[in-house]
């Protein structure tokens, strides 16, 4: 059985963000995961931004999963695992009319994502 680890709660917007991190890759601005203590994070994408509309009008709960195609089977799956950003794989997937975004780290997220203050070490 996998384990779910709490990783974001994202929410698309039209309005434009302060402050935020941009993925080039997938034309879309992100913001607040890294300035608040509760995982959540906006979402702006661009007008040619190919990703399933249904990502770029519903907010999702994002998990970290430890073997991203384990926690695949069986799913309703909206996007397939690809690679925002060297050492992380992303997948969402539909369970009832609920996103859920799947998330493996290669490597920790604190080497994927560096921000001060952000993550802690154990």
């Amino acid at each position: 059985m996998q384990i779910l680890r709490f990783h974001h709660v994202g929410i698309p917007t039209d309005k434009k963000l302060p402050n935020g991190d941009y993925n080039e890759k997938l034309k879309l601005h992100g913001s607040g995961y890294f300035d608040n203590p509760y995982g959540i994070e906006w979402h702006n994408f661009d007008e040619d931004n190919e990703l399933p509309e249904i990502i770029k009008t519903t907010p999702h709960v994002a998990f970290v999963v430890d073997d991203i195609k384990e926690a695949l089977k069986g799913k309703k799956v909206v996007l397939e695992p690809n690679s925002p950003a060297e050492g992380v794989t992303v997948a969402f997937i539909l369970d009832g009319d609920a996103l859920v975004e799947l998330l493996e780290f290669a490597r920790p997220e604190q080497e994927v994502w560096p921000h001060p203050g952000k993550f802690q070490i154990l």
